[in-house]
């Protein structure tokens, strides 16, 4: 039995970072323990590999969820990274952080906790600065020389230009930073990667410490369940590549950051959640935390998709002679397809009422993306998608166990577009992007909308057929064990991230938020991982953690908001 400093339980996007945060500033000697392989391979690499991994891949763990009511009994496929890196090693590489208000609402949520220590956007700000490598921007908001490398596309298509200019028709500002003063309008995202190669949380972080005898990552390792003695996490049991059953212990602490699904299944399995639902499946009660497992949050999206008059977008470019010319041309020239992700524009707009906060977020996909239920009533061919996600959704949704084995899959039950307010929200910005495909270079080059059906004037009881029929996670799972106010009986960590009512024991990733951020998730969790790290290393007494002397000289960005109190 070894014996560690720390023990980090997961390595995505979150537990690389908080590793090696622990090892490389706090000298600290951590065990990374991860169920999936390694993210070394080509494919992982080059950014837009991902098209060819999402409908089946050893890098990929899909949970099936129960059946969907408010989908006519749908049910769906939620991917999780199953690789070292976790989700940015499998993503589209998207760099978005959300916006100000985001974190401010979580601090207005947790500012109830004793010893309370901030979560405002001034407190999150340095975070995500500081592990920042911008290519383009060096402001209040982008920070360069951090280890992860983010960057422009490597190519853009002509789709997403069309696209672009479409929108912009439509009254939306060109914006050319969503992660800087406003949120609102169409433009060009960033992404985590450089010179075609994918910067996730393994490479930017994990890869510098290789040869550091401090850090010990492990793959293949299915953690069992945290041991837990006199209301203390002291180490971990967990199954080996070879199936062997192995215990590693912490002299310091237990940090669970294996996602928002297996998060909780883990503290419950550990005797940690709602008292009746352990006891249901013959666990001893360590906690009883009712929250572990509820208030499940995902982004829910649903596809816009069109033919095109003429070749246009990436059919068929990693397929045959074209692949060969697109390789040729990334290793010859570092430059054209292989370069971009896949997903190079998009937009945030409130169709509802434009003076507010964006309530839609979109993607523009130079391909016809099919579903599992378009793939039976439509055809491949040259044309694009949009697909349209509710930024903030006001569904909750659940994660159980299925039964006292640690093999067995969680049961899920996202519930997306439960909430009717959601799919207000989702027929608005399916309705405003429809008339993207009515404007000047979408409308010129585009033959015809195929989803959703009856695209030409849809009523919105075929619009919202539409979205039961093919709704669909954007990979986003998120506040399944929730940072939360002393008061709250639904809260599972305090403000440090500390599981309540046991000592030693910390949630970093996204299952650790109050409320899901309005956009993509992968940033926020490197975040969180670089927070929990910090916050390991500080007493108890520290107040707002996250911002130095010098960041208090710093000007405030416009919408940064004001100081946590």
């Amino acid at each position: 039995m070894k014996e560690f400093d720390h023990i980090v339980v997961g390595g995505g996007a979150a537990g690389c970072v908080a590793a090696a945060r622990l090892v490389s500033e706090q000298g600290a000697r951590v065990l990374l323990l991860e169920a999936g392989h390694s993210n070394r391979h080509p494919l992982l690499d080059m950014p837009p590999g991902i098209f060819k991994m999402i409908n089946g891949s050893k890098f990929m763990r899909y949970h099936q969820t129960l059946p969907q009511p408010q989908l006519d009994g749908r049910v769906q496929d939620i991917p999780q990274g199953n690789v070292l890196g976790g989700g940015s090693s499998v993503n589209a590489q998207v760099y978005m952080r959300g916006r100000p208000d985001d974190y401010d609402e979580w601090e207005r949520e947790l500012s109830g906790n004793a010893d309370h220590v901030g979560w405002g956007w001034r407190d999150v700000l340095p975070h995500f600065r500081g592990m920042e490598d911008n290519n383009r921007l060096s402001n209040a908001y982008h920070g360069q020389g951090g280890p992860l490398l983010v960057s422009d596309p490597g190519h853009i298509d002509s789709v997403s230009r069309w696209f672009v200019q479409a929108v912009q028709q439509l009254g939306e500002p060109y914006n050319h930073d969503f992660n800087g003063d406003s949120q609102r309008g169409v433009g060009f995202y960033q992404f985590m990667n450089r010179a075609g190669r994918r910067s996730s949380s393994a490479y930017a972080f994990i890869s510098p410490l290789k040869r550091d005898p401090r850090l010990e990552v492990q793959l293949h390792c299915e953690v069992q369940r945290v041991m837990i003695e006199n209301s203390r996490a002291v180490g971990v049991v967990y199954r080996d590549k070879a199936g062997k059953e192995q215990v590693a212990r912490a002299r310091g602490e237990v940090i669970l950051a294996a996602g928002a699904l297996v998060t909780p299944k883990l503290l419950m399995l550990s005797g940690i959640g709602p008292a009746d639902h352990l006891q249901e499946h013959g666990i001893e009660v360590q906690v009883d935390l009712p929250g572990v497992g509820q208030n499940l949050i995902d982004h829910p999206e649903v596809p816009i998709t069109a033919y095109a008059k003429q070749p246009c977008g990436y059919y068929r470019q990693g397929d045959g002679w074209r692949m060969l010319r697109n390789g040729l041309q990334f290793k010859l020239f570092g430059s054209g397809p292989v370069t971009s992700a896949g997903v190079e524009a998009g937009a945030f707009v409130n169709p509802l009422d434009p003076t507010a906060p964006p309530s839609i977020q979109a993607f523009c996909v130079p391909i016809v993306y099919l579903d599992r239920d378009a793939r039976d009533s439509m055809q491949d061919g040259y044309g694009m998608t949009v697909t349209t996600v509710v930024v903030k959704p006001r569904s909750r949704g659940s994660v159980r166990l299925r039964s006292s084995d640690p093999a067995d899959m969680p049961l899920v039950s996202p519930n997306l577009l439960q909430d009717p307010a959601d799919m207000d929200d989702m027929v608005a910005g399916q309705r405003f992007f429809l008339k993207a495909f009515r404007q000047g270079p979408l409308k010129e080059r585009m033959r015809e909308v195929a989803l959703p059906q009856s695209a030409i004037d849809p009523t919105d009881e075929e619009l919202r057929a539409h979205c039961r029929r093919h709704v669909k996670t954007n990979y986003h799972p998120a506040s399944t064990a929730r940072m939360g106010a002393d008061d709250d009986p639904m809260a599972v960590l305090d403000s440090h991230m500390r599981v309540r009512g046991i000592k030693g024991l910390r949630v970093c990733d996204m299952s650790a938020v109050p409320n899901i951020n309005a956009g993509n998730t992968a940033a926020p969790a490197m975040m969180l991982g670089s927070r929990c790290a910090e916050l390991i290393s500080l007493p108890s007494s520290a107040a707002r953690p996250g911002v130095t002397a010098e960041d208090r000289s710093q000007p405030v960005p416009q919408e940064m908001g004001s100081p946590s109190a």
